[in-house]
């Protein structure tokens, strides 16, 4: 072994480790989350003929989008893992009441289950996920 080894591998081996910034992950998913909050809230408020029509039914629409919002708020906001869901709860039941005071548009019970149960679901899944990968970066 030469003697610059004894201090370029060594070096070499810490350099090439894998390094995730997690503040920028965080602010990440802190934006997208707002996006897609803001994107419930144009879609849910807006006039129904600008409602984008897809293939999926109902209640899958409602299911992915909040399923999606959930998870990006538990991960972009990790340490607040049990306020969420109750913010999130609290959210859904404020876009059907919203819906209420808009013409053409109209509230129902399922859909707020279905959101609220989604939102929960996506933070949960979210806060698996953070379980996971801390636990695998400390091994």
């Amino acid at each position: 072994m030469k003697s610059y080894d004894r201090w370029v591998v060594p070096r070499f081996n810490e350099l090439m480790k894998p390094r995730i910034n997690w503040h920028y992950v965080e602010r990440f998913f802190q934006v997208a989350a707002w996006l897609l909050a803001l994107a419930i809230v144009m879609l849910s408020l807006g006039p129904p003929s600008t409602r984008p029509v897809t293939g999926a039914g109902h209640n899958f629409e409602h299911l992915f989008i909040f399923v999606a919002t959930g998870g990006a708020f538990g991960l972009g906001y990790p340490r607040r893992t049990w306020l969420l869901p109750i913010a999130l709860v609290a959210f859904s039941g404020a876009i059907e009441v919203a819906q209420m005071m808009v013409q053409g548009r109209h509230a129902r019970m399922s859909d707020f289950i279905t959101d609220a149960a989604a939102s929960c679901l996506g933070v949960g899944l979210s806060y698996v996920f953070m379980k996971i990968t801390t636990r695998a970066t400390k091994v």
